[in-house]
């Protein structure tokens, strides 16, 4: 069981914060498969400040969208508080701060990963957050600003000494964004500097992945980020492998269908329709990624308008995968988010 604060958390995989995906029903989808803790996308705490409609929109939850947790992105420590304030009345169970997100523009103005060059910075605005926020609080962190600024440990001991209840670290510097290879070293030097929860994230694209990063860091979970676009199986198959040593079969065509059907309706009903089938056509090529005969309906699914005809595409897959054979393993298509 992992415990941060008073969440307790059974299955040891989180779903990430991801930028301009993480939704109510793509949050939802995920919980049906078994995630229970999941991050609204992050959220700046000036766009919180405004109360824009389309923060407050991004905002929206629901009675079995829980524990939640809401990760915001700013260093003004001012504008922190009222954010916090903001958002204490409505009802979520963890705050995050960003001190990970490497986009330049966020960098540039001290912010995100910036915050990892100035851990006494990171320290005061979390000791705020502590203060202010009502539940627990955590950090998202890097292994570093670059390869010879690697001090996620030191880092994660000011988080700590600030009273955040769990560490979220990316296994890459900031100089790195999401290319090269994940490392796992400054992930255990940071679980070894502190006693709260260590959750790691980086390349979680698999339960085997999941496995070795916990085993060859002492994590305490991890992050599912890219591994879960068009892929809530990962929470079932990442919980079954740590539990036995053993993933179960693949989904087959009818449930990958399926899922694809209740997804696309509760884009209609949280969305409308013209909007919904905007935002379902990368998740009409995320889920199908690896199943045969798809490349001819996805040049259809990304000219789509209406719901009716995404529908009608979806059931087209279903027909051209129907042979008896389970679906092939889903590889990922290369994705940028801010986690």
């Amino acid at each position: 069981m992992l415990k941060i604060g008073n969440i307790e958390i059974r299955n040891r995989s989180v779903l990430a914060p991801l930028a301009g995906i993480s939704d109510l029903p793509f949050r939802m989808i995920n919980r049906r498969y078994g995630c229970e803790l999941a991050f609204i996308e992050m959220i700046s705490v000036h766009a919180l400040n405004y109360r824009t409609q389309k923060t407050m929109k991004m905002l929206t939850t629901a009675p079995e969208d829980k524990p939640l947790g809401i990760q915001i992105l700013g260093r003004d420590l001012d504008s922190i508080r009222k954010s916090v304030d903001t958002l204490r009345p409505m009802g979520y169970d963890i705050l995050d701060l960003n001190s990970a997100c490497p986009v330049r523009k966020v960098a540039g103005r001290g912010e995100g990963a910036a915050l990892m060059k100035e851990p006494k910075v990171l320290e005061g605005i979390l000791k705020l957050m502590v203060e202010h926020a009502g539940t627990p609080v955590t950090v998202k962190i890097r292994a570093g600003w670059d390869a010879e600024s690697i001090n996620a440990a030191e880092v994660a001991r000011y988080a700590e000494g600030a009273g955040v209840s769990a560490i979220f670290i990316h296994g890459r510097t900031r100089t790195q964004g999401y290319g090269g290879s994940v490392s796992y070293t400054p992930i255990r030097e940071a679980k070894e500097a502190v006693s709260i929860p260590v959750l790691a994230s980086g390349d979680m694209f698999s339960a085997e992945a999941a496995r070795k990063m916990m085993d060859e860091t002492g994590c305490d979970g991890v992050v599912m980020a890219r591994g879960a676009l068009g892929n809530p199986w990962i929470f079932p198959e990442t919980a079954q492998y740590l539990k036995t040593g053993k993933i179960p079969p693949r989904p087959s065509i009818d449930e990958i269908t399926e899922v694809m059907h209740w997804h696309l309706k509760e884009c209609v009903d949280f969305y409308g329709d013209h909007q919904s089938v905007k935002i379902f056509r990368k998740f009409f090529i995320w889920y199908t990624k690896g199943l045969r005969n798809v490349k001819p309906l996805r040049m259809r699914a990304v000219r789509a308008t209406a719901s009716e005809e995404m529908a009608l595409l979806i059931d087209e897959l279903r027909e051209h995968n129907l042979d008896g054979e389970e679906a092939p393993p889903l590889t990922r298509l290369p994705f940028h988010t801010d986690v």
